[in-house]
């Protein structure tokens, strides 16, 4: 055992031997969310899971963004939306992504038995008080449900978007 200790800005440097840039590989998508603060926090849990953000261009989005954003110049990868959701949404599967709504639906997986994703997804979370539109949830491949023991429905959007991303990130 070495007398030296390691400082967490060197922990830092090996785990994260290059930034992250595009992977592409999974792509959190709160296509509706309304409460500004939720957008930053999912932004860093973005950076922390290696994962991209794709808003759409509002200025709703944008001023969200600007004031949450912590991470500045570090930010990681952040896709705009346009022209409309559900045009991007087509696009995404076109291009062989797969859907997953974090949402209370019928057939649900259980987050403990949700699978990391091996191939190109978008997680999509919905409105803090509506979900994700029942127009979406006809076409996603699979929605997720966050087992809860309490008398709430629902965690917040960016506590349960944080969860979820975790787990198809493969880190819990």
């Amino acid at each position: 055992m070495s007398d030296t200790k390691t400082t967490p800005a060197e922990l830092r440097r090996r785990r994260r031997a290059r930034q992250h840039g595009c992977w592409g590989h999974l792509v959190v998508a709160p296509l509706w969310v309304a409460y500004d603060a939720n957008l930053g926090t999912l932004l860093r849990t973005c950076d922390a899971v290696g994962a991209c953000l794709a808003v759409p261009r509002t200025p709703h989005y944008r001023e969200a963004l600007a004031r949450g954003d912590t991470l500045r110049s570090r930010r990681p990868c952040l896709h705009w939306v346009a022209p409309s959701k559900e045009a991007w949404l087509a696009e995404q599967r076109a291009g062989g992504a797969r859907l997953v709504a974090v949402e209370l639906a019928d057939g649900a997986t259980l987050l403990p038995r949700l699978e990391p994703a091996r191939d190109p997804t978008v997680l999509l979370l919905g409105h803090e008080h509506n979900g994700v539109p029942d127009d979406v949830l006809a076409y996603v491949d699979e929605c997720v449900e966050i087992p809860m023991t309490g008398w709430g429905a629902s965690l917040n959007v960016a506590v349960a978007g944080s969860l979820v991303l975790y787990r198809l990130a493969g880190l819990s």
